[in-house]
């Protein structure tokens, strides 16, 4: 029997979600993505819930999208991975209940989307956080409906642009982190920020995050539907789509296949 890609567990009230793929990172493959899905509809649906971790296995957070199926799809000119990431998104988006993200090891590219999903973010200061994807000759599309109100604009610019890891210190910075813990205190910060949540009352809960995330409009019925951001992701993925699809985007799946550097790299000289 295959383990799952994603296990699913509830503790005082807490929801648990642990991205459990070591072996390609925790990428994101059509397989871990709907296995997600299925848990944090579970989670959502449970009223024992009221918070809900996403958490991770393995040294690293999730590495983005399983680059492997994207470039199966490329060539059979079948969906891309990209497309099942926009509704993830989406349903991380408009899940009622707190969630908090519990970052122990690298993000990157895909894996940014959900962080930015997540009303509460805290990260080991060990951890690390960067959007690779111009550096695979694709564009961050997919994710940046819900990235880029994440982010400052200069930290947009400068890690879309360059693709350069950051620390978690500057990823909080520049406003795609809220906490920074050092040592062993990580299990312990998202543990009192549970805590905090669950003093909460639900329906105040659901209604104040849906005040942060949309706007004093939303809360008044003038903002739009959650619909519309997942509208949003949908045609924004498309557009990811399509610049894997082209000639820079087959070229850095392939160079990303054959560990060399892409045909367009350039080597300063020193």
């Amino acid at each position: 029997m295959t383990s799952p890609t994603v296990d699913l567990t509830v503790d005082n009230a807490v929801a648990t979600l642990t991205l459990n793929s070591p072996a390609n990172r925790n990428a994101l493959s059509f397989r871990l993505m709907d296995e997600l899905a299925a848990a944090l509809a579970a989670a959502v649906a449970d009223p024992a819930v009221r918070v809900i971790v996403l958490s991770h296995a393995g040294p690293v957070f999730c590495a983005g999208a399983d680059l492997r199926e994207t470039s199966a799809a490329v060539a059979a000119g079948t969906p891309l991975p990209v497309m099942r990431v926009a509704e993830l998104l989406a349903d991380f988006w408009e899940c009622p209940k707190p969630v908090i993200a519990r970052v122990g090891g690298p993000a990157r590219a895909g894996g940014l989307g959900l962080l930015a999903t997540a009303d509460l973010v805290v990260a080991a200061e060990s951890a690390t956080f960067a959007f690779t994807e111009v550096r695979l000759g694709v564009v961050p599309a997919a994710i940046s409906p819900v990235v880029l109100p994440r982010l400052t604009p200069r930290g947009a610019a400068e890690l879309y642009l360059t693709a350069e890891p950051v620390t978690a210190a500057r990823a909080a910075d520049f406003g795609l982190v809220t906490a920074v813990v050092g040592g062993d205190g990580l299990d312990a910060a998202v543990a009192a920020y549970a805590t905090a949540l669950v003093k909460g009352a639900p329906g105040a809960l659901e209604a104040t995050k849906r005040l942060c995330r949309d706007g004093a409009g939303a809360v008044l019925g003038e903002g739009p539907a959650p619909s519309a951001m997942r509208a949003r992701l949908v045609a924004a993925a498309a557009v990811s789509a399509r610049t894997f699809a082209g000639a820079e985007g087959r070229e850095g799946l392939a160079a990303f296949a054959d560990k060399r550097p892409p045909t367009w790299g350039v080597t300063p000289d020193r």
